[in-house]
């Protein structure tokens, strides 16, 4: 095929036609596939904000956002989120340099912010729990509960993947594929950062109103 096309061309060779090289590299194909699942997962983050938003006034007599929200804890979290992410993106210019130590810095801040934070929420899950405001309480609490559960589960997902990555740090260096996931890590916290800036204004600012 290749010696026809060459022949159509004048004689002139051209250069071969991508699919025909083989499968592309692994590198490529892993990247295609983190974008697929950072995008799947803000489609399935816009689902349940969708349901939210049908379901926020249904309280069925029971408390309301306004009555449970506390909005200064809740500015706390946000503010070690937002910090957590600036430390991290810290430590992405640390591992484009090679710093291990910095890296290391930036990991570990990183890494208290976001625990943090999910502690922080879990005990205000419990503070709801006590006052009786549970997800069989009515539709509003159920879709408040999954909307923010699911993201305080990415954070703690989030968690185990950036110890994971400080451990192949120390072990492997800055290695190609250790380099890689660490700058998806990096997308996939930013990303989860975006996504509690758009639940902090729409459940707790819109809910406490």
């Amino acid at each position: 095929m290749t010696t026809a096309i060459a022949v159509s061309h004048g004689g002139h060779g051209v250069p071969p036609i991508p699919s025909m090289e083989g499968p592309a590299p692994k590198r490529i194909v892993v990247s295609f596939g983190f974008w697929i699942f950072l995008l799947s997962d803000i489609v399935m983050f816009s689902a349940i904000f969708a349901t939210y938003a049908v379901l926020a006034r249904a309280t069925a007599g029971g408390p309301t956002g306004a009555q449970l929200f506390h909005l200064t804890t809740v500015g706390v979290e946000t503010t070690c989120l937002l910090l957590s992410t600036f430390t991290c993106g810290l430590m992405s210019l640390a591992i484009n340099l090679g710093r291990r130590g910095a890296t290391y810095l930036g990991g570990a801040v990183t890494f208290l912010l976001g625990a943090v934070f999910l502690t922080l929420e879990i005990r205000e899950f419990a503070a709801m729990f006590a006052e009786g405001a549970t997800p069989q309480r009515s539709a509003f609490l159920s879709g408040f509960f999954t909307l923010v559960g699911c993201h305080g589960l990415h954070v703690a997902i989030g968690l185990i993947w950036l110890t994971v990555m400080m451990v192949q740090v120390a072990s492997k260096g800055f290695s190609p594929f250790v380099h890689h996931r660490l700058l998806c890590f990096s997308l996939f916290w930013h990303a989860l950062d975006i996504i509690w800036v758009a639940l902090f204004s729409i459940v707790y600012l819109m809910g406490a109103r």
